[in-house]
């Protein structure tokens, strides 16, 4: 058997499971593919794929020009990257992983700390010899606009409430009654844009949400306002953010995640100076990663023994 781990960034996959206990030859990919050629020339000769998360799709067409993959295993329960139903057709067992969101939600908070506060710029200060530039702003008294207030928002608006802030919300499928019943007061769209000191996205990447956050929500923010988003970068409409950010339309925002990942090296977002960024960390754990390398090997083990579990398709 020969098995394929993509996207190990951190190289870290090999150590974070038993993977000796398999009678297989398992090949390590750090780096991500350049595009979907590069993708199957490295591919095709294996028989199982594991994937991390979204990082590399599986569309069709890329199954189709893969004919030795039997199972393809992605990390966490989901991964919208995967055509289940061309799997299905072509014979290719999908299995997931188990997962649990708390460090999106500590990274979110990270995020709006540190945008909040000007963290990035005062520790290069420091580390040029120099001293406080700069003036943060404080939490306490400052409105939360959560966009999504589902497992991750609803987390996200208990911490704003622990720091003293009061939270709004709205989402497309979002009632009054839902958020009065999570503590949070529901509000209209165009509100939740106006009222919003820090505005945190967290809403599933579909057709619906594509471009969601756009220049006409983005105009309707307040000049000091922070966006943050550890969604899906298509969430928001880049260039329109760009040219927000730019002007300073808006106070600034935060970010883990953008339209194409890895962030090119020469993306304008790398150089503005009101931008935080990190490389879509907010699941990237070594715990999370132990469960998702753990479950990964155990996929493995028991579709070769003809009982596969934690089927997707």
């Amino acid at each position: 058997m020969r098995i394929a781990i993509l996207d190990d960034y951190q190289n870290v996959a090999l150590s974070l499971a038993d993977w000796d206990s398999l009678d297989a030859e398992v090949h390590v990919f750090t780096d991500a593919f350049e595009n979907e050629g590069a993708a199957v020339a490295a591919l095709v000769e294996y028989e199982v794929v594991v994937a991390m998360r979204e990082r590399t799709p599986f569309p069709s067409r890329t199954l189709n020009k893969l004919p030795r993959l039997k199972l393809l295993v992605t990390t966490g329960p989901v991964n919208a990257a995967i055509d289940l139903d061309a799997a299905h057709r072509l014979g290719i067992t999908v299995c997931g992983t188990g997962y649990f969101s708390h460090p999106t939600v500590e990274l979110t908070w990270g995020l709006i700390l540190s945008a909040a506060r000007l963290i990035p710029q005062q520790v290069d200060a420091v580390r040029r010899g120099r001293w406080q530039e700069g003036l943060g702003v404080s939490l306490r008294g400052a409105t939360l606009g959560v966009l999504g207030l589902g497992r991750l928002g609803t987390a996200v608006a208990e911490l704003g409430r622990a720091f003293g802030m009061e939270t709004i919300a709205w989402s497309q499928n979002l009632t009054p009654a839902d958020a009065q019943a999570k503590g949070t007061a529901y509000v209209s769209r165009d509100e939740l844009f106006t009222r919003s000191d820090v505005l945190s996205i967290h809403v599933v990447l579909s057709e619906r949400t594509r471009g969601l956050v756009g220049a006409r929500e983005l105009s309707l923010m307040k000049s000091t306002a922070i966006l943050v988003n550890t969604s899906r970068g298509p969430v928001v409409d880049e260039a329109a953010l760009l040219g927000a950010l730019a002007e300073k339309k808006i106070g600034s925002a935060a970010l883990d995640v953008f339209d194409r990942e890895p962030l090119p090296i020469d993306h304008p977002l790398r150089s503005l100076d009101n931008v935080v960024v990190t490389p879509h960390i907010g699941y990237v754990s070594r715990d999370l990663y132990e469960v998702f390398y753990r479950d990964a090997l155990e996929d493995i083990a028991a579709w070769g023994a003809g009982t596969p579990v934690r089927v997707l398709s």
